[in-house]
């Protein structure tokens, strides 16, 4: 699976999603890209799944016209998620094209 991190997601969790392929939007400089133009760029560039801490992303986007799946982390404190990283990559894998998966972080 290419998966594309948004700003916010941490770096670290990409270790633990091998044999995906994790970029983020800073590595290709699309930093400055907004939501609805980084969602396009993504799926233009067949990325399977955009992972992202913006909770808001939901009520700011029709994701219903989407092809890529959308998650979105509860949480951005790596210590946080590292704490429940097999649960999070396990979420990340199962989640299927189009679909909108929230994962909450205690």
């Amino acid at each position: 699976m290419k998966l594309l991190f948004d700003q916010g997601t941490p770096v670290p969790l990409r270790r633990f999603l091998h044999p995906h392929t994790a970029d983020t939007a800073a590595e290709l400089g699309w930093s400055a890209i907004e939501n609805g133009e980084l969602i396009s760029a993504a799926e233009a560039a067949g990325y399977d799944a955009l992972i992202t801490t913006d909770q808001n992303l939901k009520y700011q986007q029709n994701l219903t016209t989407r092809n890529i799946a959308i998650i979105v982390l509860k949480k951005s404190s790596w210590p946080r998620i590292q704490k429940v990283v097999d649960f999070v990559t396990s979420e990340i894998e199962s989640v299927k094209p189009k679909e909108y998966k929230e994962i909450e972080i205690a």
